[in-house]
């Protein structure tokens, strides 16, 4: 049996204010079309379909289009919610999606209960584990303790409950959204430590062919038989040095997978630029990022006057900035009023710029204006005081 396993599209989520809804558009034309052209028994979504609990309607428009093209097809799709969605908002309707081939799984009551597709080497039974928040299905589950390992063995026990029922040869796939130990997380998923430990083991999904996980970005191997597909899209720039792709997996007669990855559409590479003002504008080298999305971080000293403006003239699509002046490290052993033990209010003040200019301090106009800024207070302290007399 052929499946395409894909993962947190985040419907209406953007990229530091950059609308995506389009790239996510182009993506979904995307998978359409892999799942036609491959021959794609299942199309297989691990969660966080969309980017929030309410998402846009933007975005429950485009997720309606997705579900007619993809019955369209006639490709049958397996879809849980993950820790962005709205599990109840998700699975409206789902008795009557069934009906067109697109299986949505949201109930964690649920988790025993497999679509079960069949190819010619015999029935294979597909577990949907939506994502589980220990707190809430601990009893439900009946999970031994509230936390993430524990409601997830709970599911599994189930998951393997039903298998042991069913035909011997009956091959399994379990799609769950959850951090398991040895993925590499990035800046764009949300914490789910709440609840207990968040990542759960590998061995959690032991007695089945294929574990389909979510919620991690990145596309990643945890094991032959473990795997997440990662984010079509990139959401940070953390995930700059990612491949965004899904995987094409063959699950064979007796079970055994192979699975190669099929890359996604790229709206724009992203860029993590880094140094001082003037040498990130001359550098040739950094020519080829020129069109990329980019996020720049300025080293120096001196924070340079309009230096958004002048990025943009060459890196038009510079989205972040950041300032990380290089300075030399100052005695972190000497307390406050021993740096200003001795010193006058205009050293003070002059020491203070040199401070968060990097070492460098006011030059002849500041300090004139500093020293009639001081003057200043001096006098009306003076008149305050004789006043109060």
């Amino acid at each position: 049996m052929r499946i395409l396993h894909t993962s947190d599209w985040h419907l209406g989520r953007s990229f530091h204010r950059v609308d995506l809804l389009g790239a996510q558009r182009a993506f979904v034309e995307h998978l359409v079309r892999t799942a036609r052209e491959h021959s794609v028994d299942a199309v297989l979504v691990a969660g966080d379909v969309y980017d929030r609990a309410v998402p846009p309607l933007a975005a429950v428009e485009l997720f309606d289009e997705a579900l007619h093209r993809l019955a369209g097809i006639g490709v049958p799709t397996v879809m849980i919610s993950g820790n962005h969605d709205s599990a109840r908002r998700l699975g409206v309707g789902a008795g009557l999606i069934e009906r067109a081939g697109i299986h949505l799984r949201t109930d964690p009551a649920g988790c025993g209960t497999p679509v079960v597709l069949a190819d010619e080497h015999g029935d294979v039974a597909f577990y949907g584990l939506p994502y589980l928040e220990p707190a809430l299905v601990k009893d439900t589950l009946g999970a031994r303790a509230a936390g993430h390992a524990a409601v997830l063995e709970a599911a599994m026990d189930r998951v393997r409950a039903d298998l042991a029922a069913r035909p011997p040869g009956t091959r399994s796939v379990v799609l769950a959204h959850a951090f398991v130990t040895g993925g590499a997380a990035s800046d764009s998923e949300r914490d789910i430590t709440v609840g207990g430990v968040a990542a759960v083991p590998p061995e959690t999904f032991g007695g089945v062919d294929y574990a389909a996980l979510g919620h991690l970005h990145g596309c990643q191997t945890i094991n032959e038989r473990v795997r997440y597909s990662g984010s079509p899209l990139a959401y940070s720039f953390s995930e700059a040095d990612h491949r965004k792709t899904m995987w094409l997996v063959e699950l064979g007669a007796d079970g055994g997978v192979t699975a190669e990855r099929v890359d996604c559409p790229v709206p724009r590479p992203l860029a993590r630029l880094r140094g001082r003002l003037d040498e990130l504008l001359e550098d040739p080298a950094l020519e080829r990022h020129e069109e990329s999305w980019t996020e720049v971080t300025l080293t120096d000293s001196v924070r340079p006057q309009e230096p958004m403006a002048r990025l943009a003239r060459r890196f038009p699509h510079v989205l972040s900035l950041v300032f990380e002046p290089d300075r030399a490290p100052e005695d972190a052993l000497a307390s406050y009023a021993q740096r200003l033990r001795g010193r006058s209010d205009q050293q003070i003040a002059e020491d203070f710029v040199a401070h968060v200019r990097g070492g460098h301090g006011p030059d002849e106009r500041e300090r004139a204006v500093l020293t009639e800024a001081l003057d200043a207070v001096r006098v009306e302290r003076a008149e305050h005081e004789g006043a109060g007399r």
